[in-house]
């Protein structure tokens, strides 16, 4: 990730779900996620903004949790649901890497 915003579809293929719930989760997690628009009004995401679409798609994907039960997650402790977060991405870069020397055995 090296650019500074990113459109709904590149957000959306980022967490492997469908632009229509990165936009759904954008407008209910709106006092969270500050998402700009561009001058044509499409969607503009920032890292931070991904990273927190990250942590909200573990939430709800991985632990379960409802919407209610996200958001006070994120109000409350941020910095573990970070830490899984990450956890998750680096397990999920290791399975690549993994993957890409099978293919060369």
């Amino acid at each position: 990730m090296d650019k500074l915003y990113y459109t709904i579809g590149e957000v959306a293929e980022m967490i492997g779900e469908n632009a229509s719930l990165v936009r759904y989760w954008s407008n209910e997690f709106s006092s969270f996620l500050k998402v700009r628009r561009s001058s044509r009004g499409d969607r503009r995401y920032t890292k931070e903004d991904i990273e927190l679409i990250k942590q909200i798609h573990f939430l709800v994907n991985t632990k379960g949790m409802t919407l209610d039960g996200v958001a006070k997650a994120l109000k409350g402790d941020k910095k573990s649901v970070d830490r899984q977060t990450k956890v998750i991405d680096s397990l999920k870069d290791i399975r690549e890497q993994l993957e890409e020397v099978k293919k060369l055995l």
